[in-house]
């Protein structure tokens, strides 16, 4: 467990941190004029292209050779939106003062989709440079 912890506390503590941001009461803090119309939105996609980044890295750093299967990036994928879906259910039920909106989720799944992308595309990178 204590090993488990060093590569993937702060993951951990990322997804923590994503599901309390999620469940808090905004009241009418998205009416500021400090925030833009859809900032929720892009919001949305960098908590979760930030989560992505974070378990992949616990995930590489674990291992030896330190590279990504295609295989484990899907799981990883899969899991965050998975978490991403569970949010917008507890949103939707949970968390009234919050709403559920299918709007979130695609966000969420955009900001996957990117992390996955660039952490693939950086460890090719890395992996490529290492050999010459």
């Amino acid at each position: 467990m204590k090993l488990f912890l060093k590569y993937h506390g702060p993951a951990i503590l990322w997804a923590l941190f994503v599901l309390i941001i999620c469940s808090i009461h905004l009241d009418s803090v998205d009416k500021s004029p400090m925030f833009f119309e859809g900032f929720d939105k892009l919001t949305h996609c960098g908590l979760f292209f930030t989560l992505i980044v974070l378990v992949c890295f616990g995930v590489i750093r674990q291992q030896k050779p330190r590279q990504i299967t295609y295989t484990r990036a899907f799981v990883i994928w899969a899991a965050s939106v998975f978490f991403g879906a569970l949010i917008e259910v507890l949103q939707a039920s949970v968390f009234t003062w919050r709403s559920g909106d299918w709007n979130d989720l695609f966000c969420d799944v955009l900001g996957a989709c990117m992390g996955i992308f660039s952490v693939m595309l950086t460890v090719e990178a890395i992996g490529k440079n290492e050999k010459k």
